[in-house]
């Protein structure tokens, strides 16, 4: 349960169905998902979070299925289970199939297992790696 009232479409005021209009636009749909109701109860904050991930998961270097399994990588590590569900559905819509989720769960544990024992270790890092080589 949200620790905030959700901000509907018809509660809204002028700025934040501005907002929500842009979102729904912008993804193709007619509804806004409960986070952006939750931002909504501050719109500035809403406003610039959703200008935010706009601008990041626009069209670019790389391919939008990418992106979204790398926001998938990044929530699971993080532990947010709103975003690993939207970010999973929306990777999905995009290709992902479940051989694909689960590498990319096996390369974000791997990924979390050796980046502790890196930190836990304070292993020294490689001077080829910091110069963006490898050996």
């Amino acid at each position: 349960m949200a620790t905030v009232q959700l901000v509907e479409y018809e509660d809204a005021d002028q700025a934040v169905r501005q907002t929500y209009d842009d979102i729904m636009a912008t993804r193709k749909t007619d509804r806004v998902n409960n986070f952006w109701k939750a931002l909504a109860v501050q719109p500035e904050l809403l406003r610039r979070t959703w200008e935010g991930v706009k601008s990041v998961m626009a069209p670019g270097f790389l391919d939008s299925l990418t992106k979204e399994m790398i926001y998938v990588a990044v929530s699971a590590t993080n532990g947010c289970e709103y975003c690993i569900n939207s970010h999973t559905a929306a990777a999905r819509l995009k290709g992902m199939t479940d051989e694909m989720l689960g590498e990319l769960m096996a390369i974000v544990g791997m990924a979390n297992q050796t980046n502790a024992l890196a930190d836990g270790l304070q292993v020294e890092v490689d001077s080829a790696f910091r110069a963006g080589g490898l050996e």
